[in-house]
Formats: structure tokens, sequence, C-alpha cells
């Protein structure tokens, strides 16, 4: 008869790694094409001119040129104003 428990497998020993989320080239500076400008969960920042948006709400360079973060008023469905966030290239 064991005067110990066998050692065992951990249950509870998973994690997750890190997402890496954020403005990955910050306004002012030049980004090339298919660089990745924003990693971000829903669409906090709107993709401009020359922007493009990936299936995980992520922005990309479609031209290479500056960086460019405008805000902007856009209607609601109720008629009130929101500002958002708008990243646009400049060729």
């Amino acid at each position: 008869m064991a005067t110990k428990k066998s050692a065992g497998v951990s249950k509870n020993g998973r994690d997750s790694g890190p997402q890496y989320l954020g403005v990955k080239v910050t306004p002012g500076n030049t980004a090339g094409i298919g660089a990745v400008l924003v990693r971000q969960r829903g669409t906090v920042i709107m993709p401009g001119k020359n922007v493009g948006l990936g299936k995980d709400h992520t922005l990309f360079a479609l031209k290479a040129g500056t960086v460019e973060i405008k805000n902007k008023r856009k209607v609601n469905f109720d008629n009130s104003y929101s500002s958002k966030k708008i990243l646009n290239i400049l060729v």
C-alpha cells in the first residue's frame, strides 16, 4: 500500500498565449503594402482610404504611404452622433 499519492498530471496547467493587440504603425510613420497597421477586437478604428479590413478586424495597408488617423462624426440609427477614428494612408 502506497503512503503517498502518485505523481499525476496537473489539471490546471493550461494557459493561452498573449494576443499582441494594438496599433502597430503610429500616425506619421510610413507603411509598406500589406503592412499590419492595427490589430483589434471589433472595429474600434475604422478603415479609410488605402486601408483594408481583415476578417478579424485587422487593418492593413493596401498602398505604401504615410499613416494618418482622423476623427469623424457618424450618424447612428437613432439620429444621434458618435465620433469614430478613421485610419487613412496618404500616398
